[in-house]
């Protein structure tokens, strides 16, 4: 109660000066807005924003404490690759869990302290109020990014995509890019070396080590590129046992939390299906052009384009991006149809990338971005299709 009261008084003090955002923004991150409506309302209903971004955290919860513990376990892997003999049993361990803790938790920190410092900054100098906006987007970087990402390239990159990504549009519900996946797109353009590769995946291996990984940090992805086996099995990548970005890699939580936004609402199920489905139909017709000795082994596109088509859809961030990114409210699509299309376009464009850029064998977060651009179109043309057809019906009952 006091806390409270003192940033009520706070509150008071400096009504109407430039700090009035800042210290709004607190106080109601911390509690109830005291303001109610005085006139008619039309629309009634107990979501706000700060509940809906507050939802989609919960979403990401498990998918954070997994990937803590899986930072962890493919440091440990990686030494010692009789660990994977019995994944459960070395698993779910402290010393996994403490990994995640010092490496993990840091990014997530830089995160929010850099991108709300940059909201508050903003909101101080323009007199608007801090939206809860980057509530969501701060969770999501330090799930999308390697695990060995240095914290001062986070902070760089963070202050790039809160500027550039949102801000410079007007703020939260203004902006025309995912800002999360505007951050991660700065990063693999300006530093792609700390972005790909074989050893960016798993913390530190070979160099606390001396020596070479028993088992390298490549991604799944990183394998098929080169036309190597990996050596995991469906089972790991279903669950999430496999290097990767800190959140991305356990398909089984990412579909419990899809179900747990689609059953809150928050999540567009339209888009999530038509980007697993997208993917599947790329991935499909290649499996067919190999089949059909099209191209050969010797090709650099071969291993992935072998792939089996269900398989791309639980590796690499192609799950995380479907409901995570791709549903992101402000910039998909907003019509029923165009979010049929603005999805299918994600998955089967994700898959194309991964294939014909062996370099880089990930397109799932350029495909979205490439998609918010596009998703004003896509639904321009839904609603003027949809005009005609009712012009033609007005027309045919009146001839």
């Amino acid at each position: 109660m006091g806390l409270k009261q003192n940033l009520h008084n706070l509150k008071e003090k400096y009504k109407g000066t430039k700090m009035a955002p800042a210290f709004n923004a607190i106080h109601t991150f911390l509690y109830l807005p005291n303001e109610v409506t005085h006139g008619g309302t039309h629309i009634k209903a107990a979501d706000d924003l700060k509940r809906t971004m507050n939802t989609v955290i919960m979403a990401l919860v498990p998918c954070l404490i997994f990937g803590m513990f899986n930072a962890g376990y493919q440091h440990h892997a990686a030494i010692d690759a009789t660990l994977r003999a019995d994944v459960l049993a070395n698993f779910f361990t402290f010393d996994n869990l403490w990994i995640g803790i010092i490496k993990v938790l840091p990014l997530v920190i830089v995160s929010y302290a850099v991108g709300l410092g940059v909201e508050f900054i903003f909101a101080i100098i323009k007199g608007h109020e801090v939206e809860e906006g980057y509530l969501v987007t701060g969770m999501l970087v330090p799930l999308i990014v390697p695990i060995d990402t240095p914290l001062w390239m986070l902070a760089v990159a963070v202050i790039f995509g809160v500027v550039i990504g949102k801000e410079v549009f007007g703020g939260t519900g203004m902006n025309i890019l995912n800002p999360a996946l505007t951050i991660r797109a700065f990063l693999f353009f300006a530093y792609p070396t700390w972005m790909s590769g074989d050893k960016v995946w798993v913390y530190d291996a070979v160099n606390r080590t001396g020596t070479a990984d028993a088992i390298s940090g490549e991604t799944i992805l990183g394998s098929y590129a080169q036309n190597a086996t990996p050596v995991y099995d469906q089972w790991d990548m279903f669950f999430g046992f496999i290097p990767g970005s800190v959140g991305e890699t356990s398909t089984f939580l990412i579909l419990l939390g899809a179900a747990f936004l689609i059953f809150t609402k928050i999540g567009s199920w339209r888009i999530i299906v038509s980007t697993f489905l997208g993917a599947a139909v790329m991935g499909f017709i290649f499996n067919q052009i190999v089949a059909a000795d099209i191209i050969t082994e010797s090709s650099k596109f071969y291993g992935l384009m072998n792939t089996s088509w269900w398989e791309h859809l639980m590796i690499g961030g192609l799950a995380f991006g479907a409901v995570y990114m791709a549903t992101d409210p402000v910039t998909a699509s907003q019509t029923n149809k165009g979010k049929w299309i603005y999805g299918f376009l994600i998955g089967f464009i994700s898959i194309m990338i991964r294939v014909f850029n062996p370099a880089y064998p990930e397109g799932v977060f350029l495909a979205i971005l490439l998609m918010n651009v596009f998703a004003p179109t896509i639904d321009h043309y839904v609603v003027q299709g949809n005009v005609k057809r009712r012009k033609k019906r007005l027309n045919a009952k009146t001839a």
